[in-house]
């Protein structure tokens, strides 16, 4: 954005990053941090853009929820403290906020009086879906810019410029809805289509009855063990840079090193859960496309063009199987000592019972 670029040379010293989920904040972010951290104004290529663009660089210091709110504890330690203290290198300090909606009352107090007498050095960077959720006194404080949904096309083109299949970019796309970051978490999976393959299994075992219902909330159970097993080399990867020729942490980066192994720790928490939301993101979209054959829609409606939609649920019945899927999403989302089994016990019961 040419406004973004501008504001990396001569930064205001708060932004909300505002607009629905997968409209592009991240990678705008990413980007504005790169280009503040920069000596060059966002090279691209140079060690502070590709530490950046990772989030990895040390004078970043991001800030996420913790369970379902970002708590005052978590401002003092990763915004204020280090705001008015030295750069761990030389230059700016950027402070990324992720969700910034889910602030406690209490935790939004100590950020404002940051943004009220803030560093010279420092720039904070909000991000939300749901900025209006935000205090005024803070959004006051800040320049907001506003990000819009992507297309299926953007999404698709960002995803093949990665090196993504077409196929592959482009079912990405349709399961996640326009959403770029599920969209490219989806299409780089380590373990690829193996979240929408246990959806088919769930589907076709919720079909049989009650049991097979039981037995589909194992199969995705333990398709969300695996991928979370399969994260753990992510982090060596990760401290990498930060390591010396002996493969110990540098005293410089220890602060960095800190930040990383907290965050992955709890991304690491967080992977049984996002698996099996992508599951049942994976259950929705086929129950949508035998809808949508059944109604005589073509394949270019198909959010899984490869499959051949199965037929076994009427058009009343996948609609209300998709809205009780739906509505086990939004419960995982909302609610997160939800036991998740219990949950898809429940949504693949409710599928068993309209099949049956």
């Amino acid at each position: 954005m040419a406004f973004l670029a501008g504001a990396a040379e001569r930064p205001h010293h708060a932004y909300v990053f505002a607009g629905p989920e997968g409209s592009g904040k991240s990678i705008a972010a990413r980007a504005f941090v790169a280009a503040l951290l920069c000596a060059d104004g966002g090279c691209g290529i140079c060690r502070s853009c590709r530490l950046a663009l990772q989030d990895h660089h040390p004078n970043e210091f991001l800030v996420e929820p913790e369970g379902r709110d970002i708590h005052v504890d978590t401002v003092r330690e990763e915004v204020w403290t280090p705001a008015y203290r030295t750069a761990p290198e030389p230059g700016r300090k950027v402070f990324l906020i992720r969700e910034a909606d889910r602030l406690s009352p209490a935790a939004a107090d100590t950020l404002l009086k940051v943004l009220e007498e803030p560093p010279a050095d420092a720039v904070l960077l909000l991000m939300s879906a749901r900025a209006h959720e935000l205090p005024d006194t803070v959004v006051s404080r800040c320049h907001v810019v506003t990000f819009t949904a992507l297309s299926e096309s953007f999404v698709v083109g960002t995803l093949t410029a990665e090196d993504v299949d077409p196929v592959h970019a482009q079912l990405a796309a349709r399961l996640a809805g326009g959403n770029l970051g599920r969209a490219r978490r989806l299409a780089t999976a380590t373990d690829g289509l193996r979240f929408r393959d246990a959806a088919e299994r769930a589907v076709v075992l919720a079909a049989v009855g009650a049991a097979g219902a039981l037995e589909a909330a194992d199969v995705v159970l333990a398709a969300a063990a695996e991928y979370k097993k399969g994260l753990k080399s992510e982090l060596e990867g990760e401290l990498a840079p930060f390591l010396d020729e002996k493969g110990r942490p540098e005293d410089a980066y220890r602060g960095s090193i800190k930040r990383i192994e907290v965050r992955f720790h709890r991304r690491e928490r967080r992977a049984e859960r996002d698996y099996v939301d992508w599951v049942l993101l994976a259950v929705s979209s086929l129950l949508r496309d035998g809808i949508a054959v059944a109604v005589g829609g073509g394949s270019e409606l198909l959010m899984n063009p490869d499959l051949v939609p199965d037929g076994r649920l009427s058009v009343v019945r996948a609609a209300r199987g998709l809205a009780g899927i739906e509505e086990a999403r939004a419960d995982l989302a909302e609610d997160l000592n939800l036991n998740p089994r219990l949950l898809l016990e429940r949504a693949f019961l409710r599928l068993a019972e309209l099949a049956a």
